[in-house]
């Protein structure tokens, strides 16, 4: 493969991260990351494997209205079968009544590998840069 295809490739990873969450779509989301993926989300959580961190993803947007999680400033470096990125992250959930929710804005840094099912996520730390409440 040719760097931009990797680079396509690990853009189209991250937004399927982003896809997954927001349309429920769990088989989905569990394509972004290896089996044993570590992430750490700060005072969110922490989780190890690819299980964990879709159980806790799927309970926590269970009671949530929409969400919309809008990445941007893609930074991909890439070194053979290992990358990294930098993602921007601007996420709206909304609380189960669609009329008020969260705006948290951060960024992802994501060290990433080539495995036989293409481009997985084996480790994201999140650092969040400002959560406010809207719509109360």
């Amino acid at each position: 493969m040719t760097e931009r295809e990797d680079r396509q490739d690990i853009s189209d990873l991250l937004v399927r991260y982003a896809t997954g969450i927001d349309s429920r779509d769990w088989p989905l989301f569990r394509t972004v990351f290896t089996k044993d993926c570590e992430l750490d989300y700060g005072e969110i959580g922490n989780w190890h494997g690819v299980d964990e961190v879709t159980e806790f993803m799927d309970k926590t947007h269970e009671m949530a209205g929409h969400t919309l999680h809008r990445l941007s400033n893609q930074a991909i470096a890439i070194d053979g079968d290992k990358a990294t990125a930098r993602t921007y992250i601007d996420a709206v959930i909304m609380f189960g009544d669609n009329q008020a929710g969260v705006n948290a804005w951060g960024f992802y840094d994501d060290e990433i590998v080539r495995t036989a099912e293409g481009w997985r996520i084996a480790r994201r730390q999140f650092t969040s840069v400002r959560v406010a409440t809207f719509g109360t």
